[in-house]
């Protein structure tokens, strides 16, 4: 995973970093992104298009992916997204305890002119724990527009209901 993600040239940074060191990385990006002229050269640059909409199918073909092959690097961004939230998305947490893979840490740090990945983890599946791991981690990397940065929390989505229930409404 890669944070803070502030700024489009994080991307443009983050795939200089990839040929620089030739590592071969795959990274998730929003469906709308891979559309004609630009969809086979996204993909060849190791782009996966995800479809936001439907995100429990998204975490399982990845997890799936990751099954099929003997190795695999994937980036993404925990926010999902350069502009502010409150939260992270919790996608990169669940897909790194399904598929039992260890997580890197990668960052941009701006202010300092260091990018890289320093740290690599496995996910305990205690969230808050790991939670506070990657707070620490992070608490002195800074993106391009540090007011953007989304809090170090995951998204604690609405518990389902029952077939007998419904949600209130405002």
């Amino acid at each position: 995973m890669v944070y803070p993600h502030t700024s489009n040239w994080d991307f443009v940074i983050g795939m200089l970093y990839r040929l620089g060191h030739a590592v071969p990385v795959h990274w998730l990006g929003k469906h709308s992104l891979f559309r004609w002229p630009f969809a086979g050269l996204l993909r060849r640059i190791g782009g996966i298009a995800i479809d936001r909409r439907t995100p429990g199918g998204a975490i399982r073909s990845i997890v799936d992916e990751f099954d099929r092959r003997d190795f695999m690097w994937l980036a993404l961004a925990p926010e999902g997204t350069r502009s502010y939230t409150d939260h992270w998305k919790s996608g990169f947490y669940q897909i790194a305890v399904a598929a039992n893979v260890p997580c890197g840490l990668g960052y941009i740090d701006y202010p300092r002119k260091i990018l890289g990945i320093d740290t690599f983890v496995i996910f305990s599946g205690d969230m808050d724990k790991d939670i506070e791991k990657l707070r620490a981690f992070y608490a002195d990397k800074r993106g391009l527009r540090p007011g953007q940065a989304s809090e170090i929390r995951l998204h604690t989505p609405a518990p389902a209901l029952t077939d007998t229930e419904t949600r209130p409404t405002n």
